[in-house]
């Protein structure tokens, strides 16, 4: 057992860093990034020198020679004097301790460019909106596919499969036109945000207007994977009930509710703690698009803006701590199949 776990967690640490150092050298396209910086630092300082009284008279090459030693002084302040391959290892190690450092460009609320706070801050808002919607999409969806499985063949089951494709639709464009409908259209619901403009001071108004401004991007959220997920349990739960153990266990005359939850539900539920464990993880990184097409001021669109304006920090914060929570989530679940699966030995 002792040399299983030691493996495992040795294999499952050697994929986070492989994986958070490609990370790193994507978001920062190789170096690209870095000449985008310098370019940056250099145009800053320029203008700055250029509009400065004091310096308007300064010989010209003795401007340039300015400029040139302000730019060495903030390069070398952001660490850009250093070799990239140098400073990638750093990032790497600092990421896996957990020292996210500070973003180039996306503040918080508060004015910190430390992204640690940044992260801290945008996730109540994230876990609101994907808590809601993803855990209401998962147990409806095992609800309903449960009876779809029990009415094999039925309306119901055939629409579902007929509607399954629709899955295939991202939830953004789902978004927008529940926009055009229900906000444009009827009025009924705001555009977007996440609270209404001013915020109401009443502590139960404030939750009213936070649930108006939830229903949209929850709703499509829901919408865009609503049928493929019935249709996935449905087929899990048809495969199990077709076995043969079902077939005797119906022959004895067991108890319908009986052999369901004994001999489908049971064999199933690897694939459901799967599913839900990923789920809570997933709650992590927000939805990028959907977050954005409605002004959410969640940790996806903090990722989207973060990989617009180059802020590597960012993109590396929430790549290593969704990283450690997959690898922590897959570590544990070994131990959650061989719990609920009598089938499973850990180590096999």
């Amino acid at each position: 057992m002792a040399r299983y776990i030691g493996l495992r967690l040795l294999t499952l640490f050697t994929t986070v860093v492989i994986g958070v150092y490609l990370t790193i050298l994507i978001a920062n396209m190789g170096g690209y990034v870095d000449n985008i910086l310098k370019g940056q630092i250099r145009d800053t300082i320029t203008q700055t020198v250029a509009n400065n009284p004091a310096y308007r008279n300064m010989d010209p090459d003795a401007r340039k020679q300015l400029i040139d030693e302000q730019v060495a002084l903030e390069e070398k302040r952001r660490g850009l004097d250093t070799p990239i391959a140098v400073r990638n290892a750093r990032h790497l190690v600092n990421s896996l301790k957990l020292d996210l450092g500070r973003a180039i460009n996306i503040t918080s609320d508060s004015g910190s460019k430390q992204v640690r706070l940044i992260l801290l801050e945008r996730l109540p808002a994230t876990l609101l909106l994907m808590g809601t919607s993803q855990l209401f999409l998962f147990f409806s969806s095992v609800f309903i596919a449960l009876n779809l499985s029990r009415n094999y063949g039925s309306f119901w089951d055939k629409l579902t499969i007929a509607l399954s494709p629709t899955s295939a639709i991202p939830s953004w464009f789902y978004g927008i036109f529940l926009i055009l409908i229900f906000a444009a259209g009827f009025r009924v619901l705001p555009f977007g945000g996440m609270v209404d403009s001013p915020p109401p001071a009443n502590t139960f108004d404030y939750a009213v207007s936070v649930l108006k401004h939830l229903l949209l991007p929850g709703g499509a959220l829901v919408v865009s994977s609503f049928f493929l997920s019935v249709y996935n349990y449905r087929t899990f739960f048809l495969i199990y009930s077709s076995e043969d153990y079902v077939d005797m266990a119906r022959a004895k005359g067991l108890h319908p509710k009986d052999i369901e939850r004994r001999y489908i539900l049971r064999p199933t539920l690897p694939n459901i703690i799967t599913n839900f464990s990923l789920l809570i993880i997933g709650l992590w990184t927000g939805a990028l698009f959907t977050e954005t097409v409605f002004f959410w001021p969640g940790l996806g669109r903090t990722l989207f803006q973060a990989v617009g304006l180059y802020d590597t920090p960012i993109i590396v914060g929430s790549t290593i701590i969704y990283a450690y929570m997959l690898a922590l989530t897959v570590f544990l679940l070994d131990f959650v199949y061989a719990a609920v699966d009598p089938r499973v030995r850990i180590g096999n």
